[in-house]
């Protein structure tokens, strides 16, 4: 039986290894910038109707990215809170240079 994480810190360099693919990368980086841009709209537009689109566009991106390119099963199905904030940290962390899409880059920080 699988060991559970029990801390956000032990989580992250494991949510990480389940991203080691640079097209589930791109394509997580690609879904969450479409994610941002669907919540901006709405609240510019005071439109909720756009916020239906987050969930689809978010897990879809996501989920491509798992089931083809990084062929694994994506870790929100067994930490959904932990996976939705890794999403953002990872995305943040690549946009500012801490994390590249080359997960070979960022290995030896995670050792």
């Amino acid at each position: 039986m699988e060991d559970k994480i029990k801390t956000y810190e032990e989580f992250y360099p494991f949510y990480l290894k389940e991203h080691s693919n640079r097209m589930c990368r791109l394509l997580h980086i690609i879904g969450t910038s479409i994610v941002l841009t669907l919540l901006l709209t709405s609240i510019i537009h005071l439109n909720p109707y756009w916020l239906i689109f987050i969930p689809l566009t978010g897990y879809g991106f996501a989920w491509f990215g798992h089931f083809v390119f990084e062929k694994n099963r994506p870790a929100t199905f067994k930490y959904p809170l932990w996976s939705l904030k890794s999403d953002f940290k990872m995305y943040f962390d690549v946009l500012g240079g801490k994390l590249s899409l080359d997960s070979s880059k960022d290995a030896e920080r995670f050792q």
